[in-house]
């Protein structure tokens, strides 16, 4: 029986990584929705350091109705006759096909018959009237534009219960296999151009696209339904004209020698011999360029002339030419892994450059199966080596095996632009090595990481080997003691947070708090907790530290010191974001706190509360108001002999009845016994006599008699505090009752 327990707490690793394994298999053919996302994501940075080289792209032209088109025509719609005016240069110009990714479904309001009609009740306008309905209409001449240029026109499906009109589709598919299935989706009625522009164009394609669960939209679908009709997208059907081709094939999975496809699944599509690979659905990854490789013709420029006739052959000559808008106006903007805004005609326009250059993005229909394999044997294999290879060697196991499925996934997009999923190999190897180290670590070293967890954060390593030694220390539960605590923020963090993006603050911030904690444990105290750019920290607990005043003292100016220094140094290290010169303020305070274990009992947080704590952070905040970077209350000040101490004021501070007196610290016993500060503190304390007693004139002389020695220790604005309070008591007269006490309004 002991030998049967033995093996299964040695088995004990090895089954909990083949449980993650399973669990990690079964949320692969789940797929949810994070995971998905997450894979999408991958693709997308693989895309932003990868994008498809310009050069693949000179097939392909782009008119754009940008805003400065319409700030110059003016509002959409424009009137068709201008469309047609485009049209025809295009044409002129040499496109290989006008391809519109506009829905001119509504007759043009500023043709000469509507705006005859709107005549039709005002007397003395039948000449008028009958001039007008003699010319010909906007959307007649935009349709002899049409019937004079290839041109493809666009129509939306519209959702469920809307009304609308059935595609005829210029060019019908010839299916090779089973027709296609629930897979390639269904539409029903569509949004149709006029029927006399719609006979007019040499093609016809929607323009529907489906954006990814996160709102992305990386495939463009090349074929859809319409009840069992299979029709063409605006950009394939752009290709059949383009290259006067009669028809559109597409291969399903049961129509020829094609593996681990269904019936009814689309395996590729083909126009005029150029073969493009596609998911079941009939929808083909788009590989992006940058936006700023194609130079858009804007709309405007072709209408008014502004692009010359050689200009305009030199950019379409030859292309197909896709018009659409990137105004906000037109409601036409779609994210991508390469912009989070662009028209909807840049997708379009990308999808045919790839298509005519033959360069294709593909998941393969092996993908799934070869991902499988991997995530099963790197992970698997891990499962039975890591036990045996001990932390260290099992950490080297596991990031090879990592590293080696990104670099296999990113080689595949890079040499054969194949998109191989590396989220879910990676997370079952790391699901692995993690719950194996865990259920490693909780058998053999319990006690000992219990006490690390708990202190090894905010405890120096000689307090961590002392509360080892003797781990009742770590009861829940709290006792009252004699302590110092200090508070310290960095003043305009909120100003610094602004310059600057999350994970930068998040480096300046280690880059500060690093050096000031290392200070703080080398003087012997309890690192509480950091609150976003602020440092907690308070001494004698939990061992006894009889010198904790002046420890607490001298570790704020060493804090000064190190800021300073910091300021000078660190501005000109390479890769460093330190934000010009920062400051902190802090606040000491002494007196009895209640410290100890606090929590619940399932976890537990060393920490402590009251008075002292509340007033340490207050006296902080007050070093803002007074222009001194470390204030400390009246009952540290008394331990305090022998150090640079000015008395400040008397403050009743936010939340306290009680009025205290606050200090400056400004340095140790050296600068105590500077005969500069000496004359500071005489000349201060007269100041203070003077300011008590309502002895304006004598206060104001002293602070004006020592305007070089408030300088000289950096706290002008101690001066300055003084000198505005002065002035306004002047004005307003306090009364014989005032007591000299400050009331503090912030914390």
């Amino acid at each position: 029986m002991a030998g049967l327990i033995e093996r299964l707490r040695r088995l004990g690793p090895v089954l909990a990584g083949l449980v993650v394994l399973v669990l990690v298999l079964l949320l692969k053919w789940i797929d949810p929705a994070p995971m998905e996302r997450l894979r999408l994501q991958v693709f997308d940075t693989y895309q932003v350091y990868h994008p498809r080289e310009a050069a693949l792209g000179q097939g392909v032209a782009v008119v754009d109705i940008d805003e400065n088109s319409i700030a110059e025509i003016g509002q959409w719609p424009w009137p068709r006759t201008d469309i047609a005016l485009m049209t025809r240069r295009l044409g002129e110009a040499g496109a290989a096909a006008v391809v519109y990714d506009i829905v001119f479904s509504e007759p043009d309001r500023t043709s000469p018959a509507e705006i005859a009609a709107r005549y039709e009740n005002l007397e003395g306008t039948d000449e008028l009237r009958a001039a007008l309905s003699g010319l010909p209409g906007n959307d007649e001449l935009l349709a002899e534009s049409f019937a004079q240029v290839p041109v493809v026109a666009a129509y939306f499906f519209l959702d469920p219960g809307e009304t609308g009109r059935e595609v005829e589709p210029k060019a019908s598919f010839t299916v090779r296999g089973t027709v296609p299935n629930s897979k390639v989706t269904q539409y029903g009625p569509a949004l149709l151009p006029l029927p006399i522009l719609e006979e007019s164009a040499a093609g016809l394609g929607f323009v529907s696209l489906k954006a990814d669960v996160d709102g992305i939209v990386r495939r463009v679908p090349l074929v859809a339904r319409q009840g069992d009709v299979p029709v063409p997208s605006l950009g394939l059907d752009a290709l059949r004209v383009a290259r006067d081709s009669a028809r559109l094939e597409m291969l399903m999975g049961d129509g020829g020698n094609v593996a681990l496809h269904s019936p009814g699944a689309v395996v590729s599509i083909t126009v005029d011999g150029i073969e493009i690979p596609v998911n079941e659905a009939g929808e083909m990854w788009v590989h992006f360029s940058p936006e700023s490789s194609r130079e858009p013709v804007t709309a405007s420029s072709i209408i008014t002339g502004d692009a010359s006739d050689e200009q305009l052959t030199e950019a379409v000559a030859g292309k197909i030419v896709f018009v659409g808008g990137s105004a906000e106006g037109l409601q036409d903007l779609v994210a991508t892994p390469m912009t989070e805004s662009t028209g909807g005609v840049n997708v379009h326009a990308a999808a045919a450059e790839q298509i005519l250059a033959g360069h294709f993005l593909e998941r393969p229909y092996w993908a799934f199966a070869l991902e499988l394999i991997v995530l099963v044997s790197l992970a698997g294999g891990l499962a039975f080596v890591l036990p045996r290879l001990g932390a260290t060697k099992g950490a080297l196991a596991a990031i090879i095996g990592i590293s080696g499925v990104a670099v296999l996934s990113w080689f595949a997009f890079t040499r054969a632009n194949y998109l191989l999923d590396p989220t879910y190999p990676v997370l079952g190897i790391a699901a692995v090595y993690a719950v194996q180290t865990v259920v490693a670590y909780y058998r053999e070293e319990r006690q000992r990481s219990y006490i690390r967890s708990a202190f090894d954060r905010y405890l120096s390593p000689e307090l961590v080997r002392q509360i080892a030694a003797d781990p009742h220390k770590l009861e829940l539960g709290g006792e009252e003691r004699d302590m110092s605590v200090l508070m310290c923020d960095i003043r305009g963090f909120s100003r610094i947070s602004e310059q600057y993006k999350p994970n930068e603050v998040i480096d300046f911030l280690i880059d500060f708090l690093t050096p000031m904690s290392d200070l703080l444990m080398e003087r012997r105290a309890t690192l509480d907790k950091y609150i976003g750019d602020a440092i907690l920290a308070f001494w004698n607990a939990p061992l006894d530290d009889p010198d904790h005043h002046r420890n607490a003292a001298r570790a704020a100016l060493e804090m000064i010191a190190k800021t300073e220094e910091l300021n000078r140094t660190m501005p000109g290290n390479e890769g460093v974001v330190w934000p010009g010169e920062v400051k902190i303020g802090i606040g000491i305070n002494s007196g009895l706190c209640c410290v100890g274990n606090m929590g619940s009992r399932q976890r537990l947080s060393y920490s402590l509360i009251g008075d002292t704590v509340n007033m340490a952070a207050r006296l902080e905040g007050l070093t803002r108001q007074y222009g001194v970077p470390i204030i400390v209350g009246s009952t540290l000040a008394a331990e305090l002999e022998g150090f640079a101490l000015l008395e400040l004021d008397r403050v009743r501070v936010v939340g306290r009845d009680a009025p205290e007196t606050i200090h400056a610290l400004l340095g140790d016993e050296q600068v105590a016994a500077d005969e500069s500060f000496q004359g500071l503190a005489t000349s201060h304390a007269a100041m203070l006599a003077a300011y008590r007693t309502q002895d304006w004139d004598a206060a104001q002389s002293a602070l004006d008699s020592g305007v070089s020695a408030y300088a000289r220790f950096g706290i002008s604005g101690l001066r300055d505090l003084f000198v505005k309070r002065i002035t306004n008591l002047r004005a307003n007269p306090p009364g014989a009752e005032w007591d000299g006490v400050f009331q503090a309004t912030q914390k």
